[in-house]
C-alpha cells in the first residue's frame, strides 16, 4: 500500500486487550476458492499502479477472487486507517494520514482503465476531519463522472456522526446509490459497533430520501453475531420506515482471534427465509446469503434495482414517480 500511516498506528489496540476468542470451524457453504486468475492479477496491478486501497483487501473479503476476476473492486478512499474500532472490522485503527488530494483523480483513472459499468466507493471513518471526509467523497464522485461518464456510482459511507452538513455534501454530488450499513441489530451496538448509534444511522438513510428521492438507498447487516430473528425483522421494518430500497444480509466472519467471535453460522435456508420476508416487507431488492457483502454483485444488482423501481412506478405503487434528471 502507498498510504502512509504513522509507525505508532496498530490494528485495533483496544481489541488486543481482550482474551483471544476461539475461531469456529467454517461449514462447507461458507468456503471459497483462493484467488489467482489472470484477470484477478490484472485488476490487482491496476489497483497497485494507481496507489489505491480497496476494502476487498483491507477487510479480507471472501469474495475477492470472484470479484477481481470480473474486474470488480470496491475502492476505499481517505487512507487505510480508521478513527473507530468496530469489533467486527479488520481495517486498521489509529490516527489517519492527511488526505491525498490527488486520490479522487487516481480512483477515477482506475475506474476508466478497468472499464467499470458500476463502481462502489467506500471509506474509513474520518472523525478527525471537520466534514468527516464528505467533500473528499464528493470530489471522488465528480472525478469519476468526468473520467467515466457512463459508469454508475455507489457510495458506502460512514455515518457522519456529529458532522453537520456532511450528508448534504455527498447527496449534492448525486451518487446513483447511497449505501450506509447498519451492520447489526441495536441490542449489539455497544459490543459490535460502539462508536456508532443505530437510530442515527436510520435517520441518515431517511434524510437521503428527503434530500433527493431519486437516489437509491441501501443498507446491510451481518448475522451470526448473536442476534435473534425478531430483532432482524424489526430492523427490516426500521429500514422500510426510512424508505430504504435495498437490504443485504450476509454471514459474519471473524477476521482474527482478537475480533468479536462468531456466535453462529446461519444456514443457507435461514437466509432464504430472510430474503422472502424482506421482499414481502417491500424492499425493491434483497440479497441474502452466507457470502453476501455490501458490494457483492453490486453492478448486476444495480441493474435489477433500477428495473424493479421502473416496474413499481409503472404499477403506481412506488413513492418516487420521476426519473433522474
Amino acid at each position: 500500500m502507498v498510504t502512509v500511516v504513522d509507525r505508532t498506528t496498530v490494528r485495533h489496540p483496544e481489541k488486543a486487550k481482550r482474551p483471544d476468542a476461539p475461531l469456529m470451524r467454517k461449514p462447507e457453504w461458507i468456503r471459497v476458492r483462493a484467488p489467482g486468475s489472470p484477470v484477478y492479477r490484472e485488476t490487482q496491478e491496476i489497483v497497485r499502479s494507481n496507489g489505491l486501497v480497496t476494502v476487498c483487501e483491507e477487510a479480507g473479503c471472501p469474495n475477492i477472487g470472484e470479484c477481481w476476476s470480473k474486474k470488480h473492486a470496491t475502492f476505499m478512499i481517505m487512507g487505510d486507517t480508521c478513527t473507530r474500532a468496530c469489533a467486527f472490522c479488520n481495517v486498521r485503527t489509529g490516527l489517519p494520514a492527511p488526505l491525498d488530494t490527488a486520490e479522487p483523480r487516481k480512483v477515477a483513472d482506475a475506474v476508466a482503465k478497468l472499464g467499470l459499468e458500476h463502481v462502489v466507493v467506500t471509506s474509513v471513518d474520518r472523525d478527525d476531519l471537520a466534514d468527516g471526509g464528505a467533500n473528499h467523497m464528493a470530489d471522488t464522485i465528480r472525478a469519476i463522472r468526468d473520467a467515466a461518464p457512463g459508469t454508475t456510482i455507489e457510495v458506502l459511507t460512514p455515518d457522519f456522526l456529529r458532522k453537520p452538513g456532511a450528508l448534504e455534501i455527498v447527496v449534492d454530488a448525486r451518487p446513483d446509490v447511497f449505501n450506509h450499513n447498519l451492520e447489526t441489530v441495536p441490542s449489539l451496538y455497544l459490543q459490535v459497533r460502539p462508536g456508532a448509534r443505530y437510530y442515527h444511522s436510520i435517520r441518515l438513510l431517511d434524510q437521503v430520501k428527503m434530500l433527493d428521492p431519486t437516489i437509491f438507498t441501501k443498507s446491510g447487516i451481518m448475522v451470526g453475531l448473536g442476534e435473534v430473528r425478531n430483532e432482524v425483522l424489526q430492523l427490516m421494518d426500521d429500514l422500510r420506515a426510512a424508505d430504504v430500497d435495498f437490504i443485504t444480509i450476509g454471514q459474519y466472519l471473524q477476521p482474527t482471534r482478537k475480533h468479536y467471535p462468531v456466535k453462529e453460522y446461519v444456514p443457507p435456508e435461514a437466509f432464504k427465509a430472510y430474503q422472502t420476508i424482506a421482499t414481502a416487507k417491500g424492499f425493491l431488492m434483497v440479497s441474502a446469503s452466507p457470502l453476501t457483502r455490501s458490494s457483492y454483485h453490486a453492478g448486476e444488482d444495480f441493474a435489477r434495482l433500477r428495473a424493479a423501481r421502473e416496474a413499481r412506478q409503472a404499477a403506481g405503487t412506488g413513492r418516487v414517480d420521476r426519473e433522474r434528471a
